[in-house]
């Protein structure tokens, strides 16, 4: 069983794809389920900021670089985790709360999960746009994914602080949800570093033990050319 997909025939639209256009009916009805009548209203609103770009971005290059469905699966994942911190602010997502009390811990520790997330679930679709777009090469895509990925998350903590004090100070407090936490940054980047080393690590063993074949990622090139000539 391998665990990538062809993209090579993938359609220019993606209707015709019932996979994806299930994940994106299922986010569809949790975004609105997140947007409706979140706890707080402004913090909500701060929170899809960064997503609507992503998602901006995603539709906009789907003709030029469609994912595989392993990608999107991961994307997915992780949007959905997102909004469902965003409905209720991380720091007071009613999961987190309940495997605090049950683990005796000191925080909701959602947002942690959140962020080490952000560099487990990420880290295959960053590699797949770099093996398909820069080096075919499955170890240096990897650590390139690696770093991007850490880059990544500590620009969202920094733009996350500015964004929080221009555009409300008051309510900049629950969107960082630091819950008192002085080095709550530095350990959520910390946290997406470890997420990122461990997808790296399981996606180089996939790959050397022939679970994941990366010659079912042809270069995006390759795809828009097909399409040109078809």
């Amino acid at each position: 069983m391998r665990l990538s997909s062809a993209v090579s025939d993938i359609p220019a639209v993606f209707w015709p794809r019932r996979f994806l256009v299930g994940l994106v009916a299922t986010y569809a009805v949790v975004w609105v389920w997140a947007a409706w009548a979140p706890i707080y209203r402004f913090d909500w609103f701060l929170e899809n900021i960064l997503t609507t770009i992503t998602l901006v971005v995603l539709v906009a290059s789907y003709r030029r670089l469609p994912l595989s469905d392993i990608s999107y699966i991961l994307l997915f994942l992780f949007l959905v985790l997102h909004a469902v911190g965003g409905h209720y602010t991380y720091s007071e997502v009613p999961v987190g709360f309940w495997v605090q009390e049950a683990l005796g811990l000191a925080r909701n520790h959602f947002d942690r999960l959140v962020h080490f997330s952000f560099g487990f679930l990420l880290l295959y679709p960053m590699r797949e746009v770099i093996i398909r777009s820069v080096t075919h090469n499955s170890f240096h895509a990897g650590l390139f994914a690696v770093c991007i990925n850490c880059t990544g998350s500590g620009l969202f903590e920094i733009i996350e602080m500015i964004i929080a004090m221009i555009v409300n100070p008051e309510a900049g407090i629950a969107y960082l949800g630091t819950q008192g936490d002085e080095w709550d940054a530095q350990k959520d980047m910390a946290l997406a570093f470890a997420g990122s080393l461990i997808a790296f690590a399981l996606i180089e063993l996939a790959v050397r033990t022939g679970l994941l074949d990366d010659y079912l990622l042809p270069p995006a090139s390759q795809i828009r050319r097909k399409r040109h000539v078809s």
